[in-house]
This record gives C-alpha cells, sequence and structure tokens, in this order.
C-alpha cells in the first residue's frame, strides 16, 4: 500500500500523543478486565458454604421460604433461583444491578445460610476499577473516553504500521531483533495491535453499553425504534384477574422445573396484587434459546409466552457484544478474553519500554511534523542550493538534505 507520507507523519504524531495519555489506563483496564473474568469461580469458591446444603429430611415449602425472606430482607424479594439440584439452598434476590442482594434459605432446616451483597463482594472493586476507576460517574467518563481514543489509536496505528512493498509482509509477523532494543519493543508493539486490532474492536464495541455518553444515547435509539425489550418483558402491561385465592409458589416452581429450560432458571416474583409470575432462563451459551412466560398469579394460567425472537434486534446485538465482552460464551470466549486482556497488557508494557528508550532526558520524545515542503521541493529556510528528501524507515521519519547542482531557481 503506497502511503501519503505527510499523513502518515501527521497520524503517527496523533498516535504517540493519544497513545501516552491513554497508555496508563489502557494498562489498568486491561488488567482489571483480565482479573474480572474470575469472577464466577472466585464468588463459587468463597460462598460455596452458603450455597450448598445437606439435603436432609423434608423441604419446608417455597411459599414458606418466600414469607422468611420477606422478613430477612429490607425490601421484598423480586427474583427468586429454583435450585435445580437437592444440595443447594433457595436464592431469592432483592435489588438489581450493584444493588442486589441474595438471601439464602436452607429448606431442609427452615433456616437462613447467609446473604451476599453485590457491593461487599471483593471482585465487585475490581469491577468498579475497571468500568469507573472507583471516581463514580466522572471516572464512567474517562474510562469511555479512553475506550473512544483507543479506537483511534486503532485506527491509525494499523495506517502507521502498514509496512511497504518493499518491507514485504515479514514486518507482519516478526519483530527485528538486531535493531536495538528500542526496534524490538516497538515493532512488538505494532504486531500485536495489527493483529488484535479487530477483536479489540469487538470487545470496546461490548463495553459502550455501560457508557454514560454512548450507551444512554443507544438506549435511546432503541426505545424511539421500538428495538429493545418489549415492554411486556419485564410485565408492563400485563395483568392477572383477581379470583378468590392465589396459586402458591411451589405450583409455579413446579411449572418452572416442568419446562427443563436450559441453564439457570428465574422466578419473578408478583410485585402486586395485580401483577404476574414471571418465568424465565438466563442461558449465555445461546442466547436465542432465552424465553419468558407470564402467569398468572390467582388462576396459574398462561398469559404470554416470548422467545428472543420477540426482543428488539438492537438490543439482541447489544446483549451479544456485552456477553462477549465478559467470556460468557462458553470456554472458547472465556480464553479468548483472557487472551485479549493479556497481549493488550504486553502491548501496552511494550509501548512503555520502546518510548522510554526513545525518550532523551529532558524531553517529551514527541515527533516532530515534517514542514509543508513535499519531497524534492525548494525550502525557503535553505540557501546553498540544499532540497529536502523525505522518507520513512520502518514508519519513522528521516530527513536528508540532498545537494544538487546549479543554485536555487525562482
Amino acid at each position: 500500500m503506497k502511503k501519503n507520507r505527510l499523513l502518515n507523519q501527521w497520524l503517527w504524531r496523533w498516535h504517540f500523543i493519544a497513545g501516552l495519555i491513554t497508555l496508563p489506563f489502557i494498562l489498568v483496564l486491561s488488567i482489571t478486565g483480565g482479573i474480572y473474568l474470575f469472577n464466577h469461580d472466585y464468588e463459587k469458591k468463597v460462598y460455596e458454604p452458603i450455597k450448598k446444603i445437606e439435603a436432609s429430611g423434608i423441604p419446608i415449602p417455597y411459599q414458606q421460604q418466600w414469607e422468611m425472606a420477606c422478613k430477612e430482607l429490607s425490601k421484598s424479594p423480586n427474583v427468586m433461583k429454583v435450585p435445580l439440584e437437592k444440595d443447594r439452598a433457595t436464592e431469592f434476590v432483592s435489588g438489581k444491578f450493584s444493588r442486589e442482594s441474595s438471601l439464602f434459605i436452607d429448606p431442609y432446616k427452615g433456616k437462613v445460610t447467609g446473604k451476599i451483597k453485590t457491593q461487599e463482594g471483593s471482585m465487585y472493586k475490581v469491577r468498579k476499577i475497571h468500568g469507573e476507576l472507583l471516581m463514580g460517574r466522572f471516572g464512567t467518563k474517562i474510562v469511555e473516553l479512553v475506550a473512544s481514543w483507543l479506537i483511534v489509536l486503532i485506527i491509525t496505528g494499523i495506517y502507521i504500521f502498514w509496512p511497504s512493498s518493499k518491507q514485504g509482509l515479514l514486518a507482519l509477523i516478526l519483530p527485528r531483533t538486531k535493531a536495538g532494543r528500542r526496534i524490538f519493543f516497538r515493532d512488538l508493539h505494532s504486531i500485536i495491535g495489527f493483529w488484535i486490532s479487530g477483536l479489540l474492536l469487538l470487545v470496546l464495541a461490548g463495553a459502550f453499553p455501560w457508557t454514560d455518553i454512548v450507551g444512554n444515547n443507544f438506549k435511546w435509539i432503541q426505545k424511539v425504534t421500538h428495538t429493545g425489550y418489549p415492554p411486556t418483558w419485564s410485565g408492563i402491561g400485563l395483568q392477572s384477574e383477581k379470583i378468590s385465592g392465589k396459586v402458591l409458589l411451589d405450583d409455579i416452581v413446579d411449572i418452572a422445573i416442568s419446562l427443563n429450560l436450559p441453564g439457570e432458571t428465574n422466578i419473578e416474583l408478583p410485585k402486586n396484587e395485580s401483577s404476574t409470575y414471571s418465568i424465565f432462563n438466563t442461558y449465555y451459551k445461546d442466547l436465542g434459546r432465552q424465553v419468558k412466560y407470564h402467569y398468572d398469579q390467582y388462576s396459574g394460567d398462561l398469559i404470554l409466552k416470548q422467545t428472543w425472537s420477540d426482543v428488539g434486534v438492537l438490543m439482541r446485538g447489544r446483549m451479544w457484544l456485552m456477553a462477549f465482552h465478559q467470556g460468557q460464551f462458553g470456554p472458547w470466549n472465556w480464553y479468548l478474553m483472557l487472551f485479549i486482556a493479556l497481549v493488550v497488557a504486553i502491548m501496552a508494557i511494550a509501548a512503555l519500554v520502546s518510548y522510554s528508550l526513545r525518550k532523551k532526558s529532558g524531553q517529551w520524545g514527541t515527533p516532530k511534523l515534517p514542514k509543508k515542503n513535499w519531497p524534492g521541493q525548494w525550502c525557503n529556510n535553505c540557501h546553498d542550493g540544499f532540497r529536502h528528501s523525505f522518507s520513512l524507515v520502518r514508519n519513522e521519519p528521516h530527513f536528508d538534505l540532498i545537494r544538487i547542482s546549479g543554485p536555487k531557481q525562482g
């Protein structure tokens, strides 16, 4: 590819400046992102004593467990996770997102085994560093800005790094080992960045739904285009017909088990006298197999069944990207995200080492832009018959003054 040399120098300068500013943040985000991938395994080990019980005797009804949870939690539970194994405690969830609290009940002993608050978990702090640098909404905007600049760095980096025909495709594969340490680390940074650029853009796309500006505007687009969750997905517009008596939670649990849904089965509990029971599953390995059933809390009749195809196209795409970002599609996705987190950290460190070897004492080492003279043009500051010859040596500027015969013309 034949590159515009002046454009290449402009892009190299801004790639350098933007990279220098965002590099510390990129390093923090890649490390915390890699650590957070172990969230599920870490919490499973830490909270196992609360969740695992001894199955012996006759369990108390789910309806009674629900009543216990209402007394124990400061806010009434909105979801019950159906225990599909006999040695697992029943989990009742109150609140959402970072304010979520879970209460676990041993149905055989009829007592609470423990509580888990999302905000008190160790991995929650890692997530807060990754998402907002422990600085609240202001930190979220910094992370969003860094992510936005990272897209610019990827695009400019590809253009700058793309080798000339003389260098050949080998420049895309192997860093030079005999040109000095600075060149080696710079090549390592460039080669890694080139090969993971597509995946990194996909990872960044999965991060933006959590941001303030891009994320909120994307939600607005979903709303006005009706491409998000349908209102009925969360029970809006659905009502139970009030008659004497109510269906017990135990009956709804039996229905949920009989559905044999893949993944984790959950029951949304009625919020008031006219709302419904909703059975749904969480299954990230195949989002298309997620379904939701709404039942009348008095008669137990099915009011509405919704599948993943009922969800708007933008929401389906958004959920896919977010699940991919968190490595939730299975082992292949998890290992891929861990690999990306590691190589991004290596790429950032390689850039930092190359910069430290390039930088002279007392200087920032910022690449200088060439003057407006194009190769072969006369320089107004030269009076001795010199003209500038400009070339790129492995993506770095190289200037020579070439003596030509004859005096300067014009």
